[in-house]
Parts: C-alpha cells; sequence; structure tokens
C-alpha cells in the first residue's frame, strides 16, 4: 500500500524550537518515507490533517513492513522510516558509519496487537488464559474444543473444528511486538521460536501480507485465529479475544488499558527512548503493547528537508496525538511526549 499525499509545514506556538526552522515555500520539497503496516492509517491520517492548513511539501509514504522500512532507510533509500520494532544495535551501526548520517528513533504512537477470531454462530466474548494462547500459537492446542479453552469460557457453545492460526508473510514490527511478548510469558516460546520480525510458526500457519492481509484473511477464514493491530481488527468488525495480563485480569484491547500499559512503561524511559512493553504491569493493562518509532537521520544533507519532518513530527507529537486516540491507537504520555522532542531537537 502507498499513500501519497500532500503536506506543508509552517510555524505553530506549541512546536519545539527545533521544529521551528522554517521551509523555503518558494520551490515544492519532496519527502519519502516507508516502513510499519502498523502504523499507516494512523500517518494517512496525520498527512490528510495537517495538509488542511498548510501547503508546500509534498510526503509519500509504503507501507511495506517494518523489517521494509528499516533496511530501506539504511540504504538511503528513504528520507524517513517508520518501524514497530525499534532498530537494533547492529542496524543502528549500519547507520552510524562513516558513510552514514546517524539515527534519532523517534516514538510517535503505540497501538495494541490484538488476537482476533472467526468462529461462526458462536457468541460471547472470547477469554484466552496467558498458557492457553500460547500453546495456540506453538501449535499445541489445535481445537475450539480443547478443554483448556472450554474451561475459560464455559458459557460459550465452542465448535469441535480445527483451529487455523494466520500469522504474517513478510517481516513485521507486528510480529515481533507478538513474539516478544510471547517470549516474556512462555519459558516454551523463549527457547523455541523466539523473538523476531519473522517467525517459523509451529505446526503451520495461513501466512498473509501487512496488518490488512491478515485482517482480510482472518475475516473470511472461519475458525480461525490471527494477530493483528487494534485499529485494523476493529476496521473490519473482527472479533477480538480479552487476554489474560500479568495480573490476572482478563483485558479487552482498548484505550483504557492500553494508557495502563503505557502508564506503568513511561516510569523508566531508556536514554535511547527504545523502551518495549513485553509484559507491562500494573491494574487493567493490556498486556500486547508496543511503540512506533519515526526513523530520522541525525543530520540531512539538505537543511529544507530537515526542517519539514522536524515540523511535521512535531505536529503529529502535538495535535496529531488526539486523532491516534479517533482511530485506535494510544497516545504518548506526557512524559514521553516531551522525550521524544527532546530528540527531535537533535536532528540537523
Amino acid at each position: 500500500m502507498c499513500a501519497t499525499l500532500l503536506l506543508a509545514c509552517g510555524n505553530n506556538a506549541s512546536e519545539s524550537p527545533a521544529a521551528l526552522a522554517t521551509v523555503d515555500q518558494a520551490k515544492p520539497l519532496k519527502i519519502h518515507g516507508a516502513g510499519s503496516t502498523f502504523v499507516a492509517p494512523l500517518i494517512e491520517r496525520w498527512i490528510e490533517a495537517y495538509r488542511q492548513n498548510h501547503a508546500g511539501v509534498a510526503f509519500t509514504y509504503d507501507a511495506v513492513g517494518s523489517g521494509e522500512g528499516i533496511e530501506r532507510f539504511i540504504a538511503g533509500g528513504v528520507d524517513f522510516g517508520a518501524s514497530d520494532a525499534a532498530m537494533n544495535d547492529a542496524e543502528i551501526a549500519r547507520v552510524q558509519s562513516p558513510a552514514g548520517h546517524g539515527v534519532k528513533l523517534i516514538p510517535v504512537t503505540a497501538g495494541e496487537v490484538v488476537i482476533a477470531y472467526h468462529i461462526p454462530a458462536v457468541s460471547g466474548e472470547l477469554h484466552l488464559p496467558r498458557d492457553v494462547y500460547v500453546d495456540i500459537f506453538l501449535g499445541r492446542i489445535s481445537r475450539w474444543d480443547d478443554p483448556r479453552i472450554v474451561a475459560a469460557n464455559p458459557d460459550m457453545q465452542l465448535p469441535a473444528k480445527r483451529i487455523q492460526v494466520v500469522a504474517r508473510r513478510d517481516s513485521s514490527g507486528t510480529t515481533f511486538a507478538f513474539a516478544k511478548h510471547l517470549s516474556a510469558v512462555s519459558d516454551a516460546w523463549r527457547d523455541g521460536p523466539g523473538t523476531g520480525k519473522l517467525i517459523d510458526w509451529p505446526g503451520g500457519a495461513m501466512l498473509a501480507l501487512g496488518n490488512e492481509g491478515v485482517a482480510q484473511r482472518l475475516k473470511i477464514t472461519q475458525n480461525s485465529i490471527g494477530y493483528v493491530e487494534y485499529a485494523f481488527a476493529q476496521r473490519l468488525g473482527l472479533s477480538m479475544a480479552l487476554l489474560e495480563n500479568r495480573a490476572g485480569q482478563f483485558v479487552a484491547p482498548g484505550s483504557t488499558g492500553g494508557r495502563a500499559a503505557l502508564d506503568a512503561a513511561a516510569q523508566d524511559i531508556p536514554d535511547d527512548l527504545r523502551l518495549f512493553l513485553p509484559d507491562p504491569p500494573g491494574d487493567g493493562a493490556y498486556p500486547v503493547v508496543s511503540l512506533t518509532w519515526l526513523l530520522l537521520n541525525k543530520t540531512y544533507p539538505d537543511a529544507e528537508k530537515s526542517a519539514g519532518l522536524r515540523q511535521a513530527v512535531d505536529w503529529g507529537l502535538g495535535q496529531g496525538q488526539s486523532s491516534a486516540e479517533e482511530l485506535g491507537y494510544v497516545p504518548l504520555p506526557d512524559t514521553l511526549i516531551r522525550r521524544a522532542r527532546q530528540a527531535l531537537d537533535e536532528v540537523h
């Protein structure tokens, strides 16, 4: 999916000092990005909303997955990347090389990875204990009428049907966030499939490209289950399971549980802003939450492009947070926004 939308950068009293650098509007400025499908709907909304009051800069964004976005950013094929898996040390080192321009990771929003399912003619809310959903994705539980699923859902008439797992085919930050959570709650997962942007799914799985592809496949496949970003599941009206969190509570996805998870994690933000939430503590915290980072060069050879990016990202960290919640993402807490803006000030 490729979104090509126009936006321009102008001054705003709420923007940080670095974001107030001016952009020469006498000539068109083109800025191109690529990466996360998880955050693509929000980036598109931000661009559309921002261009209503500004004109002069053309932004394009290719939703190709976090892994591909990181690779394009490292190769210098895009002006910015977007990823739900923070770049690791080896990836950062490739940008820090003598030929590179360095990188700053700027968190801009957060989202929830939900377990969505499609069981025809079954009503009620599916509750999945931690050990149960881990074993479904490990292939150890293969039928909907498995006694452990039934015990957690005594009022549901679960069918004697095989569970069809749906997962990502492409290198994905959504996969990374989900696998990191599974590794945090299960020794068997950590010592088996482990964590990564690509997973060799035990027992086989039906694979699809992007969050949208997974959501669409779940929509049309009976007796299926899969992981997908909340906004995609919400948009297609998919059923979403209540997941057991660290406190032993079954929590539905949504802004309340996502905010609880972020508030607990934001008390200890690392200097490089690579804040992971593999199993957030706290009452009411939804258990699978991930930040999305924009990948920006520390130094751009084009000062006008640098100014345009800083202004646009600063707007997203301010006014853009309200759009995040409308689309099913989790707005960042003030503490994290302040830290993100400090990092943005170091982009030149």
